[in-house]
């Protein structure tokens, strides 16, 4: 019989009657999977079964438009799989294929039939599929976008998981095995690495090819025989969940200078990924992209990397159905092309004879950066932080830092990301300073809340660590937070002036455009919508210290601390992601034509379903606005 309590705490039957629960309980069976099992395919007619995972972990599969399976979620132990055909006697929308060997409850159809009728809530649990008619606009045209995708493009298998790509069973050794019995099982395998395990099979440490050759053929006098794993071994190596993101993993090894990384769930070993696995599955030049970058010698080299980012745009927006996450991995590129540069130009200061104070810094990029939502056409917003040193080494500091600041400031424009109107780049003084500089500048702006400054802290709010001590930006987030404590009518100023202007709709749901100028009978996605979706969900995320970058990560927080609905925090994810949709998709086509990238499209232009998607997405925003105006608006209006 399966584990009452076990199951009893899983969603959603720990919502029910106890004596329906027993029923349920009684019907229930269990059933063990391999790992890498195909439990059931896209449009596979229903096994007559629901799916608990007691234990292991599986993956939820979709084909593309082009047949290729990619992964789209993970169910952990607790969750269910396999609701859709439940109570439509369809087909599977998607595939399951287990990770590791996985353990199921199976719920026969029949008792959640009858348990339906009993308790009809039970039911909407699994009517979550059906989503609200905007999340279906959107995935039509996202789907109508992949099928209608250039064909000769090159397939960039950012979105493949570390479970897809990933060596199983992993090779292991004991820690009393000798070098020789490691080199052995290493030739034997044709691999190049072993993982040390303890005799409850817990990962101890990791042995490679490198290790064996620098601690035992390269010793002149080791032994061996005499040499032990535990000796060779790295201890509590790196690692990474299955479920983390090819590119993620090229980013971090990369980074962190790793050949190796063992893939672990829950503190299980499941895998092992290479250098030369993920180049395997590196298509050309795009996967090749962030490595690339890191072994480039120039700016000319790196202006030229920045400028295929378009075509790596086109595909990965016709390969994956969120726009948020096609932002996300161009922002790891735009990353590695802004680090780059900065680490060009300190050589080039070193190279100058000039040397660095002895202090702590740290380059801080802002703004759509900050937030990892870079499209193709982000311009500069960045600063430096120091610490606190002392006021006769400013001199010392001044002399090295603002010519780099002017270095770097002109190099990364060469490099294809356009000086600031604004000014917010790290030759401005107004964007360098110490901690306590910039403790006073913040307090500045939340005292004194003027337009201008108000503009400032809308653009620093968003800001993220680069180079340098990281620990220079928690310091700072937490002086953010102490000012908005201290002035708690800040917020009520960033309000006031972020949301003056409604969304580009009159009454009657028809577009609003630019009546004359360059923009003539156009709208913009970016200052019409999306700036307003990111603004307003800043201003919660500083109300409650949220640390989260992105914004559908604060999103996510905000709806767990229940200031948003879940209802409401989807509509506004689906606008967000519409919307992000649309401004990406524009800024490929004016790129693609020659012609700068901005947000500005013909709204006519768009089809039908386009248009409603557009009218729902900004009805979506404009609701925002208003819940956004009623919470900071209390007691000051």
């Amino acid at each position: 019989m399966p584990d009452i309590k076990q199951l009893r705490d899983s969603e959603p039957f720990n919502h029910l009657p106890s004596d329906i629960f027993e029923k349920i309980l009684a019907a229930a069976s269990i059933k063990k999977f391999p790992q890498h099992y195909h439990v059931f395919n896209q449009n596979d007619p229903f096994t007559g079964s629901l799916y608990v995972i007691k234990e292991g972990l599986v993956e939820i599969t979709l084909l593309t438009p082009g047949g290729e399976e990619i992964v789209i979620d993970y169910r952990h132990e607790g969750d269910t799989f396999g609701r859709t055909p439940i109570f439509t006697g369809g087909t599977y929308a998607g595939g399951a294929r287990t990770v590791k060997a996985t353990q199921c409850y199976l719920i026969p159809q029949q008792i959640l039939d009858e348990t339906a009728q009993a308790v009809p809530a039970f039911k909407s649990y699994f009517d979550q599929m059906v989503r609200e008619r905007v999340r279906h606009l959107y995935a039509d045209i996202i789907s109508d976008h992949s099928q209608k995708a250039l064909t000769g493009v090159e397939s960039y298998p950012f979105k493949k998981r570390l479970s897809e790509i990933m060596s199983t069973p992993v090779t292991s050794c004991h820690p009393q095995s000798s070098a020789r019995q490691v080199a052995q099982l290493m030739a034997q395998h044709q691999i190049r690495s072993v993982v040390v395990e303890g005799d409850n099979k817990k990962m101890l440490g990791l042995i490679t090819c490198k290790d064996i050759i620098s601690q035992v053929v390269a010793v002149e006098g080791a032994n061996a025989e005499e040499l032990t794993a535990e000796q060779l071994m790295i201890s509590e190596p790196q690692t990474m969940a299955p479920e983390a993101f090819m590119y993620e993993a090229m980013a971090y090894m990369i980074g962190h200078h790793l050949k190796h990384l063992p893939v672990v769930d829950d503190d299980e070993l499941v895998g092992i990924v290479s250098i030369s696995d993920l180049m395997r599955y590196r298509s050309q030049k795009a996967m090749l992209m962030i490595g690339s970058i890191e072994e480039t010698d120039s700016l000319e080299g790196l202006a030229a990397i920045h400028r295929t980012l378009v075509r790596v745009a086109h595909t990965l927006l016709s390969e994956t159905r969120s726009a948020p996450e096609v932002m996300e991995i161009l922002s790891y590129i735009h990353h590695a092309l802004l680090k780059r540069t900065f680490d060009l130009c300190w050589q080039q200061m070193l190279d100058a004879g000039l040397s660095p104070p002895d202090i702590r810094y740290c380059f801080l990029i802002m703004g759509s950066g900050g937030r990892r939502e870079m499209m193709l056409g982000p311009d500069q917003d960045n600063g430096f932080i120091f610490e606190d040193f002392a006021d006769e080494m400013q001199a010392e500091v001044d002399a090295f830092f603002i010519p780099l600041a002017d270095k770097l400031v002109h190099a990364l424009d060469f490099v294809g990301y356009t000086l600031c109107e604004g000014e917010v780049m790290v030759n401005n003084e107004v964007w360098r300073g110490r901690l306590s500089d910039w403790e006073k500048r913040i307090d500045d702006w939340a005292e004194n809340p003027e337009p201008h400054k108000v503009r400032y802290s809308s653009i620093f709010f968003d800001f993220t660590p680069l180079t340098g001590d990281p620990s220079l930006a928690h310091s700072l987030q937490s002086i953010v937070y102490q000012s908005v404590r201290k002035y708690p009518g800040f917020l009520y100023h960033v309000m006031q002036l972020n949301l003056t202007h409604k969304v580009p709709t009159s009454l009657w749901g028809r577009f609003t455009t630019e009546k004359s100028g360059e923009h003539k009978g156009q709208l913009s996605l970016k200052k019409g919508g999306l700036i307003y979706i990111v603004d307003c969900l800043r201003m919660f995320a500083l109300e409650h210290e949220i640390r989260a970058l992105t914004t559908l990560e604060r999103l996510k927080q905000l709806t767990d601390d229940n200031v948003f609905t879940a209802e409401t925090a989807e509509h506004i994810r689906v606008a967000f992601e519409a919307l992000s949709f649309l401004r990406l998709r524009n800024e490929i086509s004016l790129l693609q034509n020659d012609q700068p990238a901005d947000s500005y499209i013909d709204p006519n232009a768009l089809s039908k379903t386009e248009q409603e998607l557009l009218r729902s997405s900004f009805h979506v925003v404009s609701k925002l606005q208003d819940t956004t105006r009623s919470h900071f608006g209390k007691g000051l209006t």
